[in-house]
């Protein structure tokens, strides 16, 4: 048999392209050495300085020659450091999992690296092969039917869905030119942290936070944590069938990732159906290249994500934009990376449409 090896390639290189695929292919167990460490709440142990293993696993109360393991792993992926043998220290993306850090991501490491993510990406196959979600495949019910039996773990997916919105919120509400006055309708809106930045940057508006039973569940406490409760509402319900009227700005963040799209449709028609014809739709959001490249992968895991657990998907510019106009609404501006890693599109309604 011929090899298909260059002679000019060397073994050196040879190896270290081996090295790059063996590493992707381990990449779960990455995350769930991070997953672990989040659980155990060993940034928050470890704080701002280097700490003996010896202490880590005793207020862990965990096994020492198994906790040096794990950190020594978390090391060579680059989340801590071990400045002396056996002594251990945070970099600045492991103080991320840090509790107190303001852009921790504490809780969005224990989420995603939930057993019923793991469980559903095993069936990643079954997905691409037959289209149907592997979550539903796995444990028989959608994600959100899931959560909303399960209060625990529903919690923390709320606040770990806060967690991601944090930086891009305040990000957002610093530069785009939100009204001076008028009602923010914030649909998925779950408890308001992305609202909370809007309207703390505008003392005029007033605001509706919009989600789910289950989502808008803390909202309230968020919102009086605050001092918001008097400038805003926190209503419950289905955005399949209904939405507060009477809005000028309605703001949909990271929700349209979650559907195929005959539910993005439907979820627009609803937003049509009820928002004034002077009102103002903002996605924010993903919008994937046209073509896939190695600039944003983060968007692209998403995209399969969202196929695994939810049944939906990331989407192009080209592909919102087709969305919309199919729905009612004409594109006015769209925003590449207007808000951090996402991007805004803003829409108003068609005056054609029906």
């Amino acid at each position: 048999m011929s090899s298909t090896v260059s002679p000019d390639v060397s073994v050196a290189e040879r190896m270290r392209t081996r090295a790059a695929l063996i590493e992707r292919i381990g990449g779960y167990m990455t995350a769930h050495a991070i997953g672990v460490a989040a659980e155990l709440g060993l940034a928050d142990l470890i704080g701002s300085g280097a700490r003996p293993v010896e202490e880590l696993a005793e207020r862990a109360e965990v096994h020492e020659p198994s906790l040096r393991r794990l950190l020594r792993t978390l090391v060579a992926v680059g989340v801590a450091t071990e400045p002396e043998p056996g002594r251990f220290a945070l970099t600045d993306v492991g103080a991320l999992l840090r509790s107190d850090s303001p852009d921790s991501l504490r809780k969005f490491a224990r989420m995603f690296c939930h057993p019923i993510f793991f469980t559903s990406w095993q069936s990643l196959q079954h997905t691409v092969t037959t289209g149907e979600r592997a979550f539903d495949h796995t444990y028989g019910t959608g994600v959100y039917d899931w959560l909303g039996r399960n209060d625990e773990t529903s919690a923390l997916f709320n606040e770990a869905m806060s967690e991601e919105s944090t930086i891009a919120a305040g990000y957002l509400a610093e530069v785009h030119p939100f009204p001076e006055t008028g009602t923010v309708v914030d649909l998925g809106g779950g408890d308001g942290t992305l609202l909370t930045a809007v309207l703390n940057a505008r003392p005029g508006l007033r605001g509706i936070v919009f989600d789910s039973p289950s989502g808008v569940a803390q909202a309230p406490a968020a919102l009086a944590k605050a001092g918001l409760t008097d400038r805003c509402a926190v209503e419950a319900g289905d955005f399949f069938a209904a939405v507060p009227g009477g809005g000028d700005l309605y703001v949909v963040k990271s929700v349209f990732q979650d559907w195929g799209d005959d539910e993005a449709r439907a979820i627009l028609r609803t937003c049509r159906a009820h928002m004034p014809e002077s009102a103002t739709l903002l996605i924010v959001g993903t919008v994937l290249p046209e073509r896939a490249d190695t600039s944003a992968p983060v968007a692209f895991f998403t995209d399969l994500n969202m196929m695994v657990v939810a049944g939906g998907r990331e989407r192009t510019e080209s592909e919102f934009r087709a969305l919309l106009a199919e729905t009612g609404f004409r594109v006015r501006s769209v925003g590449i990376g207007q808000a951090g890693p996402l991007s805004v599109i803003e829409a108003v309604p068609a005056p054609d449409a029906v």
